[in-house]
């Protein structure tokens, strides 16, 4: 049957009034947000898969956190978090019959306490208490931003104001982390409470590289992100140092001003996946933009990082892209890093109240640090920011079309839906997912083909998806056209993934235009992400909508 020209004609009518847009789909002010669509909150309380690390009695917007237990407790086991200050945390020293041994709190009080004059003083603070390292551990970021970047005034300010304030900071995790801080270990349900002065006193422990037995991946915390700063601290490139900036900003104004909310992290495990062949659910609806950013624009809505498994990324090391990004803006999502071992393929990471500290323009090489932030974003009644992301790593493919195998695209869409989904929770409380091109850039990702994958796992989740392109104009339209197609045609997730997304062939492929859609014999529908199957030429070619099309599809079989 061949196209209804009048069809065809406003198709592409449609088409060019688009091509002038920055967004296209539902306006993103019809979106749920946090917390105008959450429901309340039961009462914060500790539980068997909740740990709080503060006095929930005194949970009030005008008291100030106490942490709880009043008294540091020691736990120096597999399951919890190895303390700087644990009495079993000890160091070699020499004697006489070769076997003496000091508590390394000790030797950190008295080496950071000594104060600081220049970036060699830092050095020579930490290497004290890191003796094995003196040789391999390289301080050139910190010592080019000192003496290359930061005017004097600035210079002097870091080294007689931010730094000693780091420093009792950093020592008052006897008295601010009283409680055991537990590992989020693999097929862990879990969550951790923690207050943000808290926190910082973590991160503070990890700029001066205190926490034990976490300088090598080779022993027992092989599985877990780097959370020492040491690797913050090497080479020369501007990275570094606009790394620093933002993390000295976050420093400074924790140390000014004390912070007063908490934030929650939660290891969520998603143990039974859904059946993506038999979903009769639909496509829930699309905002989609070519402007703005997933933390502005997509406030109170669930904020995807794009994240590695070892959660943070490179965001101590070289790394600077999105994730890397987000961590070093909301500097308090770092301290995951301590806690949570590497994601597994059904696993993900929920991170609420973390706060923005920092203003920042660019991308990887280009990223600058601009200026301190204000974070105004309301606060719930367990005195968290309205701030949820949710972290959740993509496949990485060295082949491109690797990716369109069908055990890797249920895989990704598990992942995504593992994210998405709340157990129990009503839709109607549910905010709109804001991300964007997940998984794509480095990880080799199909841009068209992974946003398919997280509108069909947000339907399934019940939430609508604000898709930010990042700029890319041609991307924005061809997700909401297919978008629409799908959902003008009320195709279900379930045929979706059934007839559409496995529907290739295993040899002679082409590499043609992005993702297409067509209408296929006996009205089924078809997408092809990026090629086609030759034994499918014949439906292809006469199922385009448009000669344009038609005559696209006839030129590339030609070349089959």
């Amino acid at each position: 049957m061949s196209p209804d020209p009048t069809e065809t004609q406003s198709d592409a009518s449609l088409k060019s009034r688009d091509l002038d847009k920055a967004w296209l789909g539902t306006p993103i002010s019809e979106f749920n947000r946090i917390p105008q669509c959450a429901p309340p909150l039961s009462y914060l309380k500790a539980a068997h898969n909740h740990t709080v690390t503060i006095r929930t009695d005194l949970l009030r917007e005008e008291d100030v956190l106490v942490s709880y237990p009043t008294k540091f407790r020691d736990a120096w086991d597999d399951g919890m978090v190895k303390m700087p200050c644990s009495e079993k945390n000890l160091f070699p020293v020499e004697t006489e019959d070769g076997s003496g041994v000091q508590s390394r709190w000790d030797l950190i009080k008295t080496a950071l306490t000594r104060g600081f004059k220049s970036c060699l003083d830092v050095r020579d603070a930490i290497l004290r208490y890191h003796t094995s390292h003196a040789k391999k551990w390289d301080f050139t970021a910190l010592n080019l931003l000192c003496t290359e970047y930061l005017e004097h005034c600035e210079v002097q300010y870091l080294f007689d104001t931010i730094l000693p304030s780091m420093v009792k900071l950093a020592l008052s995790a006897p008295h601010l982390c009283t409680m055991p801080i537990p590992l989020l270990k693999s097929s862990m349900n879990h969550s951790l409470t923690m207050s943000q002065e808290q926190i910082a006193c973590l991160l503070a422990n990890a700029f001066f590289c205190t926490f034990p037995r976490r300088n090598s991946r080779k022993f027992e915390y092989s599985n877990y992100p780097e959370i020492n700063f040491y690797r913050l601290f090497e080479g020369a490139s501007t990275r570094k140092i606009e790394k620093l900036k933002t993390l000295l900003c976050y420093f400074r104004r924790v140390t000014q001003t004390k912070p007063e909310g908490l934030v929650t992290f939660t290891r969520q495990t998603l143990n039974q996946p859904p059946n993506w062949e038999s979903s009769q659910i639909q496509l829930t609806r699309l905002h989609i933009t070519c402007e703005g950013t997933i933390e502005s624009e997509g406030y109170g809505m669930l904020q995807v990082d794009f994240a590695n498994r070892f959660v943070g990324g490179g965001v101590t090391g070289h790394g600077l892209v999105q994730e890397e990004i987000r961590f070093l803006i909301n500097p308090e999502l770092i301290v995951s890093r301590l806690f949570t071992e590497a994601l597994e393929h059904n696993e993900c990471l929920i991170i609420t109240g973390s706060e923005q500290y920092s203003k920042y323009s660019g991308y990887a090489e280009s990223y600058k640090w601009v200026e301190s932030y204000k974070d105004e974003t309301p606060r719930d009644d367990w005195q968290r920011r309205c701030t949820e992301i949710v972290a959740i790593d993509a496949l990485r493919y060295r082949h491109f079309l690797e990716q369109f195998l069908p055990e890797k695209i249920t895989r990704e869409l598990n992942k995504a839906y593992c994210g998405f989904y709340r157990n129990n929770a009503n839709v109607k409380h549910l905010s709109a997912v804001a991300t964007g091109n997940w998984g794509c850039g480095a990880f080799g990702g199909d841009t068209r083909l992974k946003a398919l994958i997280q509108m069909m796992a947000a339907a399934e989740a019940g939430r609508d998806v604000a898709y930010f392109t990042f700029g890319d104009a041609q991307l924005m339209r061809d997700v909401h056209e297919m978008h629409t197609f799908l959902t003008e045609r009320q195709v279900t997730v379930g045929k979706t993934h059934n007839k559409n997304i496995y529907n290739w062939g295993s040899s002679n492929h082409i590499v043609l235009t992005p993702i297409r859609l067509f209408l296929g014999v006996n009205n089924q529908i078809h997408v092809s992400f990026g090629f086609f199957c030759p034994n499918h030429r014949s439906q292809m070619i006469a199922a385009f909508h448009s000669p344009a099309d038609q005559h696209c599809a006839k030129d590339n079989t030609q070349m089959l």
